[in-house]
């Protein structure tokens, strides 16, 4: 079988490249601002729009205005205590949107349409120079404490981002320039939904044409997941989901065929590979349960890859005999074993070529007043990816 399709390889020890926009410099901070965005104030209490305060960008970076930004399972998971979080918490990640405003030394122009980067790689730790960057040792924690409440209390950002705003303030290296007129909803995803989803595929399980592929959980990752196994090659690719609300949607991104996640699972997964099981599957979830399902429906040899981020106390069980037997590979794809820096850009012009249709991604639009109701969605199980869209 031919080489699967990849992104461009990240040179071990390579140095951060420039980011700098023709035209580029920076302009004088204006200094703090005041925004709309959604705040949790502790977990499991309810979300509500706040106002608060940003400081001035400072030397080497931005105040980016927030153009759209998804609603990811990693932000409901803070909320919900399976993340451990401080609050009071800026939500949000997952987004796109234009510099409105740099520090001292920033390498960005006013006016450069962007995607956020929640895990910016350092460039100089032991695993940047082993090429090895979505590890990094300086991926941002959690949560950030920067900026305040209305009412002064000290505020934490989800992922150093906090990017459920009006407008976020980050380092120059958190940004990555995109082509200027990509629809919004659309290019919010490409910082997590679809970085992670395809970078699963391309860079981690490296899918190969002909080969077969199962995908259990159909949120906007694992639909990101059954896109690129269609554009890897792959021939039997297997959408798996627990409510047959998604078939349609599992169907619309690649899915040959979609399968209720039951006692049945196994049977059916191999009833269409031949007997065999599929050669990869893909955990999209973040459970035990799950991944021990991923596993039964892989074949002998087969390639078990978890992308779905689970709590830390829920474990995975599986039998030692099982393990040698079986020949099977369990691995984690963490954001995509992939670099932003360079694999964002090409996502990029793929979807500004149109070789890239994120729109069976994008289950709706909200403004950010109705953010709240997106993640009762979320947790509900609807859709794909819930998209905040800001004026």
């Amino acid at each position: 079988m031919s080489a699967p399709e990849s992104f461009p390889a990240a040179p071990a020890g390579r140095a951060e490249p420039s980011r700098a926009a023709p035209g580029g410099g920076s302009e004088p901070a204006a200094g703090p601002v005041t925004v709309r965005a959604l705040v949790a104030r502790g977990a499991g209490a309810a979300l509500r729009i706040e106002q608060v305060r940003l400081p001035a960008p400072g030397p080497g970076e931005v105040r980016v205005a927030i153009r759209a930004a998804g609603v990811c399972h990693s932000d409901l998971s803070m909320v919900n205590g399976t993340l451990a979080a401080r609050f009071p918490l800026v939500l949000g990640h997952e987004a796109t949107g234009v510099v409105a405003e740099t520090g001292p030394g920033s390498r960005l122009a006013v006016g450069t349409p962007v995607v956020l980067n929640w895990a910016p790689a350092c460039r100089a730790c032991w695993w940047c120079r082993h090429g090895e960057p979505w590890l990094c040792a300086a991926t941002t924690a959690p949560t950030v404490a920067r900026g305040e409440t209305d009412d002064g209390t000290p505020l934490h950002l989800t992922l150093g981002l906090g990017a459920l705003a009006e407008a976020v303030v980050v380092p120059d290296g958190a940004v990555i320039p995109i082509p200027a007129g990509l629809p919004p909803e659309q290019a919010a995803l490409l910082g997590c939904a679809v970085l992670t989803g395809t970078g699963a595929v391309r860079n981690t399980a490296r899918v190969a044409p002909g080969e077969s592929v199962a995908v259990i959980g159909l949120g906007g990752v694992g639909l990101a997941v059954l896109a690129a196994a269609r554009r890897a090659g792959a021939t039997t690719i297997l959408a798996v989901d627990v409510a047959e609300a998604k078939r349609d949607l599992a169907l619309a991104a690649g899915a040959t065929d979609f399968l209720l996640s039951d006692e049945r699972l196994s049977k059916e997964v191999r009833a269409r590979t031949e007997g065999r099981g599929a050669d990869h599957a893909f955990e999209c979830v973040g459970r035990a349960a799950t991944i021990r399902a991923a596993w039964r429906l892989t074949r002998r040899g087969g390639a078990v890859t978890v992308v779905g981020m689970g709590a830390k106390d829920d474990m995975v069980s599986l039998g030692a005999l099982d393990i040698f037997h079986s020949a099977r590979t369990l691995r984690s794809s963490v954001y995509g074993s992939s670099d932003p820096d360079r694999e964002v850009p090409v996502l990029a012009a793929e979807l500004a070529a149109g070789a890239l249709d994120l729109g069976v991604l994008v289950s709706g639009t909200l403004p950010l007043d109705d953010a709240p109701s997106a993640f009762d969605r979320l947790a509900r199980g609807e859709g794909a990816r819930w998209v905040v869209t800001l004026d």
